[in-house]
């Protein structure tokens, strides 16, 4: 009974370090943390944190260390997008923010969209998360095939945005200055198959980046 008693805090132990290297606000799962324990221990650590405040249970299997504000007097709720993203890993979904969100995500739109909406090939569907709702939207393969990490964002940003981006040289810098070379190469390649004017916005991008 000592080494199980004894396992258990280890696992604890190290789980709490690991959730607190993410960050306050970044929620997880049990299964991020299965390099540590076994699906059993993780369980029962979490459950076990939670219990004593360490982390907060967001909803089931899905917990954060919160985010605390002195000025508002509280806890502040989920960072919205990397909660999406650990429900993602859970289904095992591929999901892209859409247009309003990506655009709000990447800078270019200081607006909080109503509804906080990504693209999905899972099944639509409503999450409610702290004091926020995401929307699931079920998408067709050619709108997600392709697309990943910031060339996601920025295709999607974009078809909010409008035509009108090929020729805003704000927004065009705007972008440049949130692409590394790598996430310029990927959003060409995710562009070339798709509509002809976001091809000619990651072809300026990808001019101005070289010369």
């Amino acid at each position: 009974m000592k080494v199980n008693a004894s396992a258990g805090r280890t696992v604890k132990q190290q789980l709490l370090r690991s959730a607190t290297r993410l960050g306050p606000g970044k929620p997880f799962l049990a299964k991020d943390f299965l390099d540590i324990g076994s699906r059993a221990s993780v369980d029962m650590a979490l459950g076990s944190l939670a219990k004593e405040g360490a982390i907060r249970r967001i909803r089931r299997g899905l917990y954060d260390i919160p985010r605390v504000s002195e000025t508002l007097g509280g806890e502040l709720s989920p960072d919205v997008d990397a909660a999406a993203h650990a429900l993602a890993r859970r289904y095992r979904w591929k999901i892209v923010p859409d247009g309003p969100w990506a655009a709000n995500l990447l800078g270019l739109s200081t607006q909080v969209p109503a509804k906080i909406t990504y693209l999905s090939d899972g099944p639509s569907r409503s999450v409610p998360i702290g004091r926020r709702t995401i929307q699931f939207k079920h998408a067709r393969p050619q709108a997600l095939a392709g697309h990943g990490g910031k060339a996601a964002l920025v295709v999607q940003a974009l078809r909010h945005i409008g035509q009108r981006a090929v020729g805003d040289q704000k927004l065009l810098a705007m972008l440049k200055s949130r692409l590394s070379a790598a996430e310029v190469r990927q959003f060409v390649k995710a562009a070339h198959l798709g509509v002809d004017w976001i091809y000619e916005v990651a072809k300026l991008i990808a001019k101005d980046q070289v010369g």
